[in-house]
């Protein structure tokens, strides 16, 4: 008896994990929100949020998770933003340090920008943690689009993901 359920858990983790890795989420386009999303640590995580700004697919961006050390004027020179865009549009966010502390970080802007929508822009391989964060983090009446970031993950990556996706979702549950 006990050999069967082990193998059953068993099967089922490698199903999950197959559907992982196989059904990464996608890019999201045309969907205007009031404000993006963008936690830190990942590659092109941070082009993607400021194209959304300079498309009008959104008002204002939240970089969550910025290193403390980093000054507003030395991001903009970075990633090419204007002085205008960053006074009017883009907040850098210091207060996180992991994925369920920008949810965090999160939710204290989107209450204090009355933000009704927003687009959560991570990597592919991040979204559906993130995105689950988020969604205990915030109130009901804001819609979160997810635009993720196409990438090409190792293994070890993806297997890391994963377990780190299951670890977040038992703590959901455990905080019912």
């Amino acid at each position: 008896m006990f050999r069967r359920a082990l193998s059953l858990l068993f099967l089922v983790w490698a199903l999950g994990f197959l559907w992982f890795v196989v059904f990464l989420p996608k890019p999201s386009d045309g969907v205007t929100t009031d404000a993006v999303i963008v936690p830190t640590g990942g590659p092109g995580r941070i082009a993607r949020g400021l194209a959304v700004l300079d498309r009008g697919l959104a008002k204002r961006m939240l970089v969550s998770g910025v290193d403390r050390e980093v000054r507003p004027q030395e991001f903009a020179a970075q990633f090419g933003v204007s002085p205008r865009t960053m006074a009017c549009c883009v907040t850098l966010g210091f207060a996180a340090v992991d994925t369920r502390s920008n949810a965090s970080e999160t939710a204290k802007w989107v209450a204090q920008n009355e933000v009704r929508s927003l687009r959560l822009v991570t990597t592919d391989w991040h979204m559906r943690r993130a995105a689950g964060e988020l969604d205990r983090a915030l109130p009901e009446f804001v819609t979160v689009v997810r635009d993720a970031v196409p990438s090409q993950p190792d293994l070890g990556t993806l297997f890391l993901e994963y377990h780190k996706l299951i670890a977040s979702r038992a703590a959901g549950i455990a905080d019912l």
